[in-house]
């Protein structure tokens, strides 16, 4: 073989160093810091999400022909603040052009816990002017979210009429100008280097969609995301955050985090980063849910937690306040849509993809599904929930009546061969477990108990058959969205809501206690016997703090279970021990 010529190897030496040099500069780019935050004061009107923590990101490289082709975009700014509402039947958006952020997100069908009610407002208002409103844009670089979500913008609307041509909207200079949806809002600013376009398209249901472009100097930057920051939901149900979870759903596994696991562990200022591709993420509460999507994209999530300081009880005090952002690193639009609104099993199914998860019914799911559909069945008939929650109570009552049924006759049985049992038991007494004489002591019980037909478990194995379906109604009926705001009678106004005064908690202890006594007692010992008849007590100590749905229906299956054990001790009486204390007391 003809050996290379050192001309050809320093050819060949050049060529493979320009390509490593190409490949390290093209993938292998330095990182730039992570942002720090600076907050502004609280009830400033331009706030502080402008200081929001911001991901890691970078200036795309282009090539030479689109470097000389790319030209630094014009400044472009409003003259004046101005506010954008958008509207349909389900919801009103209330925009600032300061910062093109959400001030409001208000639900036409859902009202707030004040006298008189307002629709509920999903944005937090005073954390919100203290860390940072909605739709808040994250770059980078600090200094630049801080440029972007501050700056006015240029606003302009385009409806979405019936005819293919849509029709642009003339907005007023100054004040608020008032929309209908379908519409779609656009957002524009630039001071010369940074340039930053929001297109927001609002659609008559629950979803819009986003398209969000940042570039600098004319070139397409990395890295956007989109936030949500100053709290979400219902605070008449939670303060702060503590019923409030940033959510993903990440290779087909939906994961929730509530304020405590959000952020980086020891410092949860600090945003924590779950790459993508998501499909789907977002922030929600009990009843309601702010979900981005995907559209073409490669979703990453980024979550963290701040404080929002407020004055509770004359004293001043702070509140976590959930926090995430949705974004990506391609040096592309962000596209997404955003589902914001109720979490409704109808509605979330509708969604693409759905999102019934977020009603979180648990390993119950297959049980609690069709308990709920039923619950809605009976409300279509019944218009009030409350009395459509005791109709499906005694159905469910019926239902298990046999196997009730049959754990009392078992637990009858029990009691009858109990005094025998214990005469045993107290024989054997002096000897410790380990003795050998203990299991001569079990053999005995056992043989009373196939004399008589009673199998040991035979009392328990019923109601472990229904503690799935109670503790699926548990699920149902602590946390429908159904049962949000909807009256019973009388003091009942919120089934979803604890009993305000514990009447129905209280009257649920007494009736179980009625059962209790009525009810074999199995147990031959004393300590156990009293340990039964305080778990009334216990359990409505329990359901105090419970929605008064799920104490309405323990305490109309309490008192059908009176009845159904009248029923029983009237068909085959209980034994009378009497006689045998009197035969023990003459032995």
């Amino acid at each position: 073989m003809k050996e290379m010529s050192d001309q050809a190897r320093g050819i060949i030496f050049i060529v493979v160093a320009l390509i490593i040099l190409f490949v390290w500069q093209h993938y292998f780019k330095p990182p730039v810091p992570p942002p720090q935050s600076t907050k502004t004061p609280a009830g400033q009107v331009a706030p502080a999400q402008n200081s929001a923590p911001a991901p890691e990101s970078s200036v795309a490289t282009p090539s030479s022909a689109s470097v000389a082709a790319a030209a630094p975009p014009e400044a472009v700014q409003a003259s004046a603040e101005k506010s954008v509402v958008v509207e349909s039947s389900l919801y009103r958006v209330a925009l600032s052009n300061r910062g093109a952020v959400v001030h409001s997100w208000t639900l036409q069908k859902y009202f707030d816990d004040q006298r008189p009610p307002k629709p509920l407002d999903l944005v937090n208002g005073d954390a919100s002017k203290q860390l940072g409103w909605p739709f808040s844009l994250l770059l980078g670089d600090p200094q630049q979210t801080q440029a972007a979500n501050s700056a006015l913008y240029q606003v302009s609307a385009t409806t979405a009429p019936q005819s293919p041509a849509p029709e642009p909207v003339s907005l007023a200079a100054a004040g608020t100008m008032e929309l209908r949806a379908p519409v779609e809002v656009t957002f524009n600013w630039s001071d010369g280097h940074l340039a930053v376009t929001k297109k927001l398209s609002f659609q008559e249901n629950y979803e819009m969609s986003t398209e969000i472009s940042a570039t600098l100097d004319g070139k397409p930057m990395m890295a956007t995301a989109l936030a949500w920051r100053g709290g979400f939901g219902d605070r008449g149900v939670y303060k702060g955050s503590a019923l409030v979870n940033v959510f993903y759903k990440l290779n087909g596994k939906l994961e929730l985090m509530q304020y405590k696991k959000l952020g980086v562990s020891g410092n949860q200022t600090q945003p924590a980063l779950q790459p993508g591709p998501m499909e789907y993420a977002g922030v929600e509460d009990q009843f309601f849910a702010a979900t981005f999507i995907p559209d073409g994209v490669n979703l990453s999530v980024w979550h963290w937690t701040e404080s929002h300081n407020i004055v509770e009880d004359e004293k001043p005090t702070s509140e976590p306040i959930a926090e995430m952002a949705a974004g990506t690193a391609m040096p592309a639009p962000l596209k997404m849509r955003v589902f914001v609104g109720p979490k409704d099993l109808t509605v979330l199914a509708a969604q693409r993809p759905p999102q019934e998860e977020l009603v979180q019914f648990g390993w119950t799911g297959i049980i609690a599904k069709p308990l709920l559909f039923i619950l809605q069945w009976l409300h279509a008939y019944i218009p009030n929930y409350g009395w459509a929650i005791v109709v499906l109570t005694l159905v469910i009552n019926f239902a298990l009546f046999p196997l009730k049924m049959k754990s009392w006759r078992s637990m009858q049985k029990m009691q009858k061969v109990a005094p025998e049992v214990r005469s045993i038991q107290d024989r054997y007494k002096k000897y410790s477990m380990s003795d050998p004489r203990k299991r001569q002591m079990n053999e005995e019980v056992m043989a009373i108990y196939q004399r008589e037909g009673i199998h040991p478990m035979g009392s328990c194995l019923p109601m472990v058959f229904q503690m799935p379906i109670w503790w699926a109604l548990w699920r149902v009926l602590n946390g429908a969205i159904e049962l949000r705001h909807a009256p019973w009678l009388g003091w009942i106004h919120d089934l979803s809501a604890k009993d305000p005064y514990y009447i129905l908690p209280i009257g649920m202890a007494i009736t179980m206690y009625v059962t209790t006594k009525m009810t074999p007692q199995t147990a031959t010992d004393p300590t156990q016997q009293r340990m039964t008849q305080l778990m009334p007590l216990m359990f409505a100590v329990f359901f105090f703090n419970l929605s008064s749905g799920l104490d309405l229906y323990m305490l109309t299956s309490n008192v059908v279970g009176v009845a159904q054990q009248l029923y029983l001790n009237r068909t085959e009486p209980l034994p009378d021990r009497s006689k045998f204390k009197n035969n023990k007391k003459k032995e």
